[in-house]
């Protein structure tokens, strides 16, 4: 565990939004085209119907690209080349029980065969976290945790 690989998984998270976002812009595209196309083929109820089942998927859409958006904000907060002495938003920390990035809430990512958990400040968990040094422990979910390192 060391800086080079906290680099690595910061940049792995912003790609992982980065897919999203693009899946999610190109699915409202797709939404408004069926929309679209709905208006120059149909007539009457089943019309109505179509448009307004676009348009209920354009807002679940829609929603969906303003929560990515928000992730894709909190990452660009974090300097990950940044080391404090207690964890905060962006610390990397090495655990008896894992490996934890505490960045925004993406789960389980593997890099060079080694498994972290990027969890949200705001999850249970994350909220355990803030604010603890090395070599600091906790219990969670009848698990104790040691805080071996923190990067």
């Amino acid at each position: 565990m060391d800086i080079s690989l906290k680099l690595t998984l910061h940049q792995k998270c912003i790609e992982i939004i980065d897919n999203q976002l693009n899946g999610i812009e190109q699915s409202i595209q797709e939404a408004q085209d069926a929309a679209n196309n709905e208006t120059k083929s149909s007539a009457g109820d089943k019309h109505e119907i179509g448009r307004a089942m676009a348009q209920l998927e354009t807002e679940k859409l829609t929603s969906q690209l303003t929560s990515s958006l928000k992730l894709k904000e909190t990452l660009s907060r974090i300097n990950p080349k940044i080391i404090n002495q207690q964890i905060g938003l962006g610390s990397f920390i090495k655990t008896n029980h894992g490996l934890f990035y505490l960045s925004i809430g993406l789960g389980k990512i593997i890099i060079n065969q080694t498994e972290i958990i990027v969890i949200s400040p705001i999850s249970p968990l994350g909220k355990i976290f803030i604010n603890k040094k090395e070599k600091e422990s906790f219990s969670f979910h009848n698990t104790n945790y040691l805080i071996e390192k923190i990067i």
